[in-house]
């Protein structure tokens, strides 16, 4: 058998990036409970990128406290996996909102309906949310 192989830097973005691989965030709520949930995302530079609900449990939690982790796996053999630690920032820029749930959409379901994600989740009430990279685990082929 041979031995998990640690992925370098450009390993895991070019991972990550792959496909339409959604990534599960885990935040605190305010009462120490977690909350995991899958999401789209983007890299951009040392930032992932994603949107969310100004008033749900993922924003209301990054307000308490911005720390958060990501996790993207591949759940196919002979799995691999990026574990993403970092700092969020919250924006209610609608221009930068709208440019991010543009990308989003395209990356997620096709260029053709880039700007129908855009027009959905580019509005008030949705937030631009950059989590700054600041630790990465990531493995390929454990099964290996």
């Amino acid at each position: 058998m041979a031995a998990v192989k640690h992925m370098t830097d450009a390993q895991w973005r070019e991972f990550v990036m792959s496909g339409t691989r959604t990534g599960k965030l885990a935040v605190t709520r305010a009462d120490g409970r977690p909350h995991v949930t899958p999401l789209w995302f983007v890299l951009d530079g040392d930032d992932l990128v994603f949107t969310t609900y100004a008033s749900g449990v993922k924003a209301r939690s990054l307000r308490h406290d911005p720390r958060a982790a990501r996790c993207v796996d591949d759940q196919q053999p002979p799995f691999s996996f990026a574990m993403i630690e970092g700092t969020a920032t919250l924006s209610e820029d609608l221009d930068a909102l709208r440019h991010w749930a543009a990308v989003l959409g395209g990356r997620y379901m096709g260029a053709d309906r880039a700007e129908e994600f855009a027009a959905r989740n580019g509005v008030p009430g949705e937030l631009l949310v950059r989590l700054h990279i600041a630790k990465v685990i990531a493995f390929a082929d454990v099964s290996d």
